[in-house]
């Protein structure tokens, strides 16, 4: 094996947990059993000792290899064409099923191989790695319908109808046992895989595996699919891709909390080699708002719901008489700010949890050898003042857009917005969880207003207790420190922090939080500045946009990363928003996200970042991206129809 370029892979999943598939026909990422439980599969992190879950023919030359989504789902096709014949691997993870030989619901992904055309021989390698590679397993063969996975934490049960036998892998320290398969379909033959955690102490084991079985499990799956997107109301220009973010975003959303994981992998490197490798298999405050907005533009009320009741159960931990968590003091860093102590943590795990404790994985290599891997999240205890903001934000549209919220949720709310009245003027660890100290962020600052500002428009619209003057005098006076120190007159432009003189990606949201008018000479003359190239002063290179430049601006760790795709979407928006008035800033807009459209992988899939070369880079496929692509796309397609 080698490893794939991160663009090479699709993801299926059950909203539970997801896989990712190379377009070889191998899985290389799979967690059981949910997003941020230890891989069982990880050879994307080390081919060597992460394993790894392949299917694909046997011959060596003359294949070529494609992958598409079966119309209107996650159901991933993975597709090999040769002189002899074509075959395929259909890969997804049941939804609502039940099947006639079994009333239980198993976490499980089912792999049915077949032959369209000709003749194909194919070999299946199963090789777990549990633990993250860490912890062995033994192999229990079942005779005539599988074998089994048992290792200190997880049983696994693999089930077939095709002979297996057993095989070693790797070296010393790296060996491994595993299950494999070969086997010859001709025109027409199917063969099925399926593999899920089984539980040996109550007998709950999946049932035998057979065509019938797999068939109505994979007719149900489709239909599941085809019924969630029927209820999308977009019918814009760019259709095929905002579906098909909105089926990335339904992966990434946890059932049974509502969360929404940023991306559902792992130390995935923004640089290949470098150290700028994060586990983002958590959700983010921040994301709050911006998923709201992205799931409500589109007519996902019941998702958008579903993660508002995840944000107010992390809300009900707050003493709503103080604005104080129970939880202080937050384990976090300490920079020029002092204790990352405050309210909210920036982020939980998807259960809601709040220990995210960052540890190093010093056995595996990383991605291309990009170390260190690390688990957890060390940021989760900064100070990160802007999700006050994305908060009351995501509060105020689903109140206006979705239901009227509480009067229980807006005690705990009215103790944070006091609390942002009393702490918006410290330095704080920034939206971009920089690890070099504090600063007065530019960002921080104008989400803080945000924060005051939707909490003002709520507690008008539903005539909530409130301590207005309080509020209003701290807006008014935040919305003046901005003015006076994040615009840099020598720039002609907002600046990343208070004195400095580096441009920040992240104030193209100000238009789009209604701070400043789109049309405002000093937003324009920001965007001007932004839109520049690196060589002139800027942050964009070719319509892609950096998040800040990396050597004029340290932000405490080696090395560069690739242009940032979120803030190329938040580019697309200024412009539109710029171009109510100036029809050509929304030509600009639309040649921008049209061409953004050719930086998504062969199956509309974004990662973190675009590197230099137009690869994907960072954790894959990432949450944020997709939300800014639907947002754009809804915006800018209400701009160009004349709709303001």
């Amino acid at each position: 094996m080698s490893y794939q370029p991160i663009e090479n892979y699709g993801i299926i999943g059950n909203m539970h947990t997801v896989a990712l598939v190379g377009i070889n026909g191998s899985i290389d990422w799979f967690c059981m059993p949910s997003f941020d439980s230890p891989s069982v599969f990880g050879a994307i992190l080390d081919e060597a000792r992460g394993g790894h879950f392949k299917i694909s023919p046997t011959a060596t030359g003359g294949i070529t290899q494609k992958q598409v989504y079966w119309p209107q789902t996650n159901v991933l096709v993975t597709r090999f064409l040769s002189p002899d014949g074509v075959g395929e691997v259909t890969d997804f993870m049941p939804m609502e099923t039940e099947t006639p030989l079994d009333n239980h619901e198993h976490n499980e992904l089912v792999r049915r191989v077949n032959v369209v055309r000709g003749t194909m021989r194919f070999r299946m390698e199963c090789f777990p790695a549990f633990n993250y590679g860490r912890d062995s397993h033994e192999i229990v063969v079942i005779p005539e319908s599988g074998a089994h996975f048992v290792s200190p934490t997880v049983w696994l049960q693999l089930s077939t109808d095709a002979p297996l036998h057993r095989e070693f892998t790797g070296s010393d320290g790296s060996r491994r046992e595993g299950m494999v398969s070969e086997f010859t379909l001709r025109e027409g033959q199917t063969v099925a895989f399926a593999i899920g955690e089984v539980c040996e102490q109550c007998g709950d084991y999946l049932p035998p595996y057979s065509h019938v079985t797999g068939q109505q499990i994979f007719e149900d799956t489709i239909n599941y699919w085809r019924r969630w997107l029927a209820t999308s109301t977009y019918r814009g220009r760019w259709r095929e891709i905002v579906e098909r973010s909105a089926l990335v975003l339904k992966l990434l959303t946890y059932q049974p909390t509502g969360a929404i994981v940023a991306a559902p992998t792992c130390s995935l490197p923004e640089e290949l080699g470098g150290e700028r490798n994060w586990d983002y298999r958590y959700t983010w405050i921040r994301d709050a708002a911006f998923t709201l907005y992205a799931l409500l533009r589109i007519g996902f009320t019941e998702e958008a719901a579903h993660f508002m009741d995840f944000i107010e159960a992390r809300a009900s931990e707050i003493n709503p008489a103080t604005g104080d968590g129970f939880h202080l003091p937050l384990p976090g860093r300490r920079g020029r700010g002092g204790p990352a102590s405050q309210p909210l943590q920036i982020m939980y795990g998807i259960d809601g949890r709040h220990d995210l404790t960052e540890v190093t994985l010093e056995h595996l290599e990383g991605y291309r050898g990009s170390r260190p891997v690390r688990i957890g999240n060390g940021a989760h205890g900064q100070l990160q003042l802007d999700i006050y903001g994305e908060l009351m934000d995501a509060v105020y549209l689903y109140n206006r857009y979705g239901r009227p919220i509480s009067y229980d949720f807006w005690t705990h709310l009215r103790g944070l917005i006091n609390w942002v009245c009393d702490n918006w003027n410290r330095p704080d660890d920034g939206v971009w969880e920089v690890r070099s100290g504090r600063n007065h962020f530019v960002y921080s600052k104008l989400m803080c207003w945000v924060a005051l500002d939707r909490a003002l428009r709520v507690a008008d619209a539903r005539a909530f207790p409130a301590d207005r003057q309080k509020w209003h005098m701290t807006r008014d006076r935040i919305y003046e420190d901005i003015m006076k120190r994040g615009w840099n007159s020598k720039r002609r432009a907002f600046v990343q922090a208070y004195g400095s003189d580096h441009l920040d990606a992240s104030n193209l949201i100000m238009p789009l939080v209604f701070f400043l008018a789109p049309s405002d000479p000093r937003m324009l003359q920001t965007l001007e500045a932004i839109n520049r190239s690196p060589e002139e002063g800027g942050l964009v290179s070719n319509s892609l946009v950096y998040r800040y430049d990396v050597q004029a601006s340290p932000d405490g760790l080696r090395g560069e990363e690739g242009t940032f795709n979120m803030c190329t979407f938040w580019l697309v928006e200024a412009l539109t928003r710029a171009g109510w008035s100036d029809p050509s800033r929304l030509d600009q807009a639309q040649l921008v996200f049209e061409k953004m459209l050719g930086y998504a992988n062969h199956l509309g899939l974004y990662a973190e970042e675009t590197g230099h070369s137009g690869e994907a880079l960072g954790n894959f496929p990432q949450a944020f991206t997709h939300l800014a692509l639907i947002s754009s796309a809804f915006n800018l397609d209400r701009a160009l129809d004349g709709i303001h």
